[in-house]
């Protein structure tokens, strides 16, 4: 998910890089490494291309995070059998929580969730007999989040405090932030195993 525009960033998050990566290319690579395949992109504010990944434009992106989320369920082919839902301003999601998540579809769960402290965040793993009730419930800027609380006892919780944060970019602030983190650690991008 990559459709806004950074309003209080000021600029669009998907274009932005963080050591000296780009936001879309990060998370992207994140997915890949993580065993997704195919990846999309969703873009909405500014077009991107990303290497091995397709592109789906939102021609409504201005409305929020819920119809990117639709045009993205939209775009996927019949074969898909589920899908894993990031969001380009949380670069320290790592592919490790990505394969979790697929672990957890591989032992049964149709709909799967990274927690942090306990708490819902991201990545979502998604079923697809689940994309018309998340299509239903993403409305304005909400993704999943609502499907995950009015199914909750369909969902798996995934802790992956120990492999990724959620932290996210919204602010120059979080930027900054998160780049001297980076930078203390030596620039290195969070383990991805």
């Amino acid at each position: 998910m990559a459709a806004g525009e950074g309003r209080r960033l000021g600029r669009p998050k998907a274009l932005v890089e963080v050591a000296g990566e780009r936001l879309v290319d990060r998370g992207a690579r994140t997915l890949r490494d993580g065993g997704c395949a195919p990846v999309y992109v969703i873009t909405g504010a500014v077009g991107v291309d990303v290497e091995h990944a397709a592109a789906v434009h939102n021609p409504g992106w201005q409305s929020g995070l819920g119809s990117s989320l639709r045009a993205g369920l939209e775009a996927l082919p019949e074969e898909v059998d589920a899908v894993v839902v990031a969001l380009v301003d949380q670069p320290l999601v790592t592919a490790a929580a990505v394969r979790r998540l697929l672990e957890a579809h591989a032992e049964g769960a149709r709909a799967a969730v990274a927690t942090y402290a306990g708490n819902l965040r991201n990545p979502v793993l998604l079923g697809r007999e689940h994309w018309p009730s998340v299509h239903a419930l993403a409305e304005g800027d909400v993704g999943a989040r609502p499907f995950l609380r009015a199914y909750s006892h369909l969902v798996t919780n995934v802790p992956c405090d120990d492999v990724a944060s959620p932290d996210d970019i919204d602010t120059p602030e979080d930027l900054a932030r998160l780049e001297s983190s980076l930078v203390d650690q030596g620039a290195a991008p969070p383990p991805s195993n």
